[in-house]
């Protein structure tokens, strides 16, 4: 519900006369694009709701604004809970935690606006019919469901197109083109802390992921997706529910944080510290 207040309230403010107010908006918007990730993340365990069927009809919505598609992005999660630590692990976003991490590496995940260009090619082959998951076998039910859906994001697509071109060109920039320069760093941000700088050769949750206890607004914001340990522990628990084993996580867990901006002075730290390792290689060459 606050979700959809927020966004309500970014439209209104984005369509606004007003240019200070249309700015807000298109942050807020983004952030919030960015948030229905999160909850969208929560449907793809079946843990939202008590009806199974909600799950894939709520959850394809929440992923449109920010090009997730449902399905898709439900397989190959599930098959990060179950390969985390291996070469198997097929993690649908984010930081490749077997490479360095630098300020170049950094800031081109952060901007990658080019993961919009492969789900719009995904789209095309879903137009198409020629859909294939590239990650091992999955049943023909789960192909069709995954095609179904890029359709509908294919749909959303030449609606907005033709909404352009009605002379609603200013509305489509204001309510989803310019709100996604904000939502996909912001969504690289939120989902940075998960596994980077962790023993990822280790298929033990303790070690391999991070805990942050973090704000009342970001654990929120996050949708819990701070209290990673606890999730990946127990995937099946509602978010919701995660916080009552954060403590256990605290004591037990490798890799833990009070707050996200202990994270994040870790990482920059890490990124210092490679760029002065390859300054002095290059110096000794």
């Amino acid at each position: 519900m606050i979700a959809l207040v927020l966004t309500a309230a970014g439209v209104l403010l984005a369509l606004s006369p007003y240019w200070p107010a249309r700015i807000g908006g298109v942050f807020l918007l983004g952030a919030m694009y960015t948030h229905t990730v999160e909850l969208q993340h929560q449907c793809l365990h079946h843990s939202a709701f008590l009806r199974p069927r909600l799950h894939r009809i709520i959850g394809i919505p929440l992923g449109i604004p920010l090009f997730v598609g449902y399905s898709h992005y439900r397989i190959r999660h599930l098959q990060h809970h179950r390969y985390l630590g291996t070469p198997q692990d097929s993690e649908f976003f984010g930081f490749d935690t077997r490479k360095p991490v630098t300020w170049g590496a950094l800031f081109r995940e952060m901007f990658n606006f080019g993961r919009i260009l492969v789900v719009l090619g995904e789209v095309v082959r879903s137009i198409r019919g020629t859909w294939a998951y590239d990650l091992g076998e999955i049943p023909e039910r789960r192909r069709r469901e995954v095609m179904s859906e890029y359709r509908i994001m294919g749909l959303c697509l030449l609606a907005a197109v033709a909404a352009s071109f009605a002379g609603f060109g200013e509305q489509v920039l204001l309510l989803w083109a310019l709100p996604l320069l904000v939502a996909v760093p912001l969504h690289f941000i939120v989902e940075l802390p998960e596994h980077i700088l962790c023993d990822n050769s280790s298929t033990d949750v303790l070690r391999n992921t991070r805990t942050i206890t973090g704000s009342r607004f970001s654990t929120w914001y996050t949708n819990g997706n701070n209290l990673h340990v606890e999730h990946h522990a127990a995937m099946s628990v509602p978010i919701n529910r995660l916080p009552e084993r954060h403590s256990m996580a605290r004591e037990m867990a490798v890799h833990t944080h009070r707050g996200y901006p202990a994270f994040f002075r870790l990482i920059a730290q890490e990124a210092q510290r490679n760029r002065k390792a390859g300054r002095t290689a290059g110096a000794g060459q």
